[in-house]
């Protein structure tokens, strides 16, 4: 129990990293019905773009207190530009297509950014280093963070602050909430809807850039394949919040983080169970924790049932 503390917050930063890239799965998908599952190699090129702005952009020996708004700039940029290529040229083509020919083309966008940044990118075929910020680390009882944990606390609930205000409060975020509603009457209405879905893209690559930055400053180094499970768990956040609900994708990646992390501390601790509280089983517990959801509440924590939303 003394390390309960601990754990939680473990489970808090891990789920605002997942709910950073879900918000990108569920906008899209709120939109044009669209599980863009290339999401993730849009977190881990953005990761990559900030570490180019770090290893061969800045001047050597540049402080990280200046490098890092540099860093998350360069972050933004990378995946804000693939995000809207993929829309461009990979999914507006098929945006009348059946659903599953945009489904295996995301699939196959996937490969080809992870193939892409492996054969190009210097030294990508083996983990690269990712600057650090400096101080700590920091102790509240029994509770330690790290300097890289208080980014990923601070940048969590400030993107939520900014997406809210933007879909709530701007005028190209009422027209994404007509467009993700009837995207034919939003058109009738004047929308340019294929500005709208731009935008989505835009958005969510930006904050998948922010929790790609995030990632490396937490653990220490990036590589061209950790978006692959970590968008699928961020599209596990997004449909145990209820896919389509952005509060609800930042909420289900906190509940996913949080379960995965106690799963996998204490699960070893019950008697014949030791071997299911490895590290390694940290990704079956997280599926596990979804199958539960689409059985018991398939529209998710915050999601509706399609006759209400009728």
């Amino acid at each position: 129990m003394n390390e309960l503390p601990q754990q939680l917050v473990n489970g808090l930063l891990l789920g605002a990293m997942y709910g950073l890239v879900a918000i990108g799965y569920t906008m899209v998908y709120g939109i044009v019905q669209l599980i863009n599952f290339a999401h993730g190699e849009i977190f881990m090129t953005g990761a990559f773009g900030a570490l180019t702005v770090y290893a061969y952009i800045l001047p050597d020996g540049t402080s990280m207190w200046i490098a890092l708004p540099l860093m998350l700039i360069g972050a933004i940029i990378v995946a804000v530009l693939v995000a809207m290529g993929a829309e461009r040229f990979a999914y507006r083509p098929l945006r009348t297509a059946p659903r599953l020919a945009p489904l295996i083309t995301a699939i196959g966008l996937s490969l080809a950014l992870q193939q892409a940044v492996w054969a190009w990118y210097p030294d990508a075929k083996s983990a690269r280093t990712f600057p650090q910020i400096p101080g700590g680390p920091f102790h509240l009882g029994n509770v330690t963070i790290q300097t890289g944990d208080i980014f990923l606390l601070c940048a969590a609930p400030l993107s939520m602050a900014v997406l809210a205000y933007f879909v709530m409060k701007t005028r190209t975020g009422r027209g994404m909430q007509a467009t993700a509603q009837d995207p034919d009457t939003a058109k009738l209405m004047g929308i340019n809807t294929d500005r709208i879905i731009v935008v989505a893209f835009a958005l969510g690559a930006a904050f998948a850039a922010v929790g790609g930055v995030a990632y490396g400053l937490k653990y220490g180094q990036i590589e061209f394949r950790m978006g692959f499970i970590l968008g699928l768990k961020a599209f596990t956040a997004a449909v145990l919040g209820g896919i389509g609900n952005i509060y609800g994708a930042m909420i289900g990646g906190v509940v996913l983080g949080i379960a995965e992390t106690l799963a996998t501390a204490y699960i070893a601790d019950i008697p014949g169970m030791d071997k299911f509280g490895s590290q390694s089983w940290a990704d079956v517990w997280a599926f596990v924790l979804l199958i539960l959801v689409l059985l018991l509440r398939p529209q998710g924590l915050l999601g509706e049932r399609v006759a209400d939303r009728a």
